[in-house]
């Protein structure tokens, strides 16, 4: 996955600009992201020239695994999807999924003790006012807390495509683990 600047969408849709892209993403597909940032720059030159545009390389990312998802919404954000298990229909499916809901957190292991204390700070100044006893409002804060990153996690999202099941429910029944996800938006 290539990032390649520009300051206008004049020029993110000119030719040179689409063609310089997919030069650039098909030499880091064949050599490697290293070799592929290091003769980015000539091109980049050659077409900044051309269209008196400021062109820069922005994060390029190299996604390895036997079975990929690509997913690209309006040539403004895309995911790739590394499946261990399963198939590229799915992982394509978790790659769209994942571009629409954007989850923070692949699994709760992933949340950090000072995501959950600063969620719980917060949560707990809005119960602060709430004329209810004690044990109510602690159910209350757990609850938001629940929910709150239970919408925040990959794996407990209900699925965009069938929200009768939750992400982590379709890759169990599919057989699949996520090895690696890479978003990217401009």
């Amino acid at each position: 996955m290539v990032g390649l600047l520009c300051e206008t969408d004049f020029v993110a849709k000119n030719e040179d600009f689409t063609s310089l892209l997919e030069k650039i993403a098909t030499i880091g597909l064949k050599d490697g992201i290293e070799k592929n940032e290091g003769g980015a720059k000539e091109m980049i030159d050659s077409v900044i020239q051309k269209t008196g545009e400021n062109i820069q390389l922005g994060d390029a990312y190299e996604v390895l695994g036997e079975i990929l998802g690509i997913y690209v919404h309006n040539n403004k954000s895309g995911v790739i999807v590394s499946l261990e298990g399963g198939n590229a229909e799915l992982a394509k499916d978790i790659a769209m999924h994942i571009t629409a809901m954007k989850p923070e957190y692949i699994s709760e292991d992933e949340i950090s003790e000072d995501a959950k204390k600063t969620m719980r700070e917060i949560f707990e100044k809005e119960n602060a006012n709430i004329d209810k006893p004690e044990e109510i409002k602690k159910k209350m804060l757990d609850g938001k807390m629940t929910t709150y990153f239970k919408e925040k996690t990959l794996m407990n999202q209900a699925f965009i495509k069938n929200t009768e099941e939750t992400v982590g429910q379709l890759l169990q029944k599919a057989g699949a683990k996520i090895k690696e996800v890479k978003r990217y938006s401009i």
